[in-house]
């Protein structure tokens, strides 16, 4: 019994410090250190650089989007890189040439990454911005973003992306409940020196950090690694706000936390030289926790639950515990069948999610070790 009750409590602790402990110590850490930005408005050129794969449906909307935000017109460029795309995406591109917009072609399909090193060096921005096809910015979310370029340390800033849910479903709620999560934990590690990941959708960088990628490497990730390897900082703008469609369908999310994971992990893997160096041990603490952790808690979930199992005739700690797994499992499983009938469960649906973003981290684990990597894929439907 005592191996179970050392695989029971290894498991409990990892799982809490996680999602409990590791934000309470950043929040503290941020009370403590409060490194403050220094903002102030200021208008740079900038590049917007949007990689675009049969967008059709998106991309008018997106573009109308970036030529109507508040801010200077002659200091925007927009470029929009068309990865292969066989629709009519190149087409209604074309479309808005007469207002600057450029048309760059990247062939064969390549992926997101070659496309963004493709279109850096033609860019002519000092920051280059980073949109997907389907990003709405708020008007003011430029200017919010640049505001932070006005500190000298600070080298990539990431915008607040908020998924919205108009139908309710269960994979658009915990989606929704999860990015409130990560936005907050965002804001709390920009207390403390730089981010830990971004979302890509509403990005900058000072052009002249932007180091080339290799195609199956994860931009959201990676570049931000490699701006903090330079001695600069990743910060949080909550007042850049990007609206998205949540996915609605539990295979299409499922797919898609897959292959992040899947790339994250190769990026951590290919950064691996910052878990060993000294000169920023802070920024390796949250690597290891905010991320190397976090996609690593599959391991402990099955044997949190087999331990508690083992140990039910222990004592009545023992079977609180079983009840609140078992409860959150069976939740969890009946998700689907609420949503089909028509009930509202909040607490079933976060579950479900739950479950859902560990078991897809534990399937691009399988796949990492056995030397599998994504470069292509289609665009995310919202």
């Amino acid at each position: 019994m005592i191996v179970w009750k050392l695989i029971f409590y290894f498991s409990l602790i990892m799982l809490g410090y996680v999602y409990v402990g590791y934000p309470a110590l950043v929040f503290l850490l941020g009370k403590i250190t409060k490194r403050n930005i220094k903002k102030k408005a200021i208008e740079p050129f900038v590049t917007i650089l949007i990689p675009a794969y049969n967008e059709e449906k998106h991309i008018a909307a997106t573009i109308r989007n970036k030529l109507e935000l508040d801010y200077s017109a002659e200091k925007i460029e927009i470029i929009v890189v068309s990865d292969g795309s066989t629709d009519k995406t190149e087409e209604i591109v074309e479309q808005f040439a007469d207002r600057g917009v450029q048309l760059l072609r990247q062939g064969p399909r390549a992926g997101k990454t070659s496309a963004l090193n493709l279109a850096v060096p033609l860019a002519r921005g000092e920051i280059i911005v980073f949109s997907d096809a389907n990003s709405i910015y708020e008007s003011g979310a430029l200017k919010a973003i640049l505001a932070n370029f006005a500190d000298e340390e600070v080298g990539y800033v990431t915008g607040k992306m908020v998924y919205v849910n108009p139908d309710g479903t269960m994979v658009g709620d915990g989606c929704s409940a999860y990015m409130k999560y990560e936005n907050f934990l965002r804001s709390r590690e920009t207390r403390i020196g730089s981010v830990v990941g971004v979302d890509g959708g509403i990005d900058a960088v000072r052009k002249v950090l932007y180091q080339p990628m290799n195609p199956d490497q994860l931009p959201d990730f990676v570049l931000p690694l490699s701006v903090v390897e330079q001695g600069y900082r990743v910060v949080y703008e909550s007042d850049a706000l990007l609206r998205e469609d949540s996915l609605q369908e539990s295979s299409d999310e499922y797919r898609m936390r897959v292959r992040v994971s899947l790339r994250a992990l190769w990026a951590l893997f290919d950064k691996r030289a910052m878990f060993l160096s000294t000169g920023n041990l802070l920024y390796a603490w949250q690597m290891f926790s905010h991320k190397i952790v976090r996609y690593l808690c599959f391991l402990f979930m099955g044997p949190a639950l087999a331990a508690n199992l083992m140990l039910i005739t222990q004592g009545l700690v023992y079977q609180l515990f079983f009840l609140l797994q078992g409860s959150a499992y069976v939740l969890a499983f009946l998700s689907p069948l609420f949503e089909r009938m028509g009930v509202k469960s909040k607490i079933a649906y976060l579950c479900y999610y739950f479950t859902l973003i560990n078991v897809a981290a534990g399937h691009a684990f399988v796949k990492f070790l056995m030397g599998k990597k994504q470069v292509l894929w289609n665009p995310r439907k919202g």
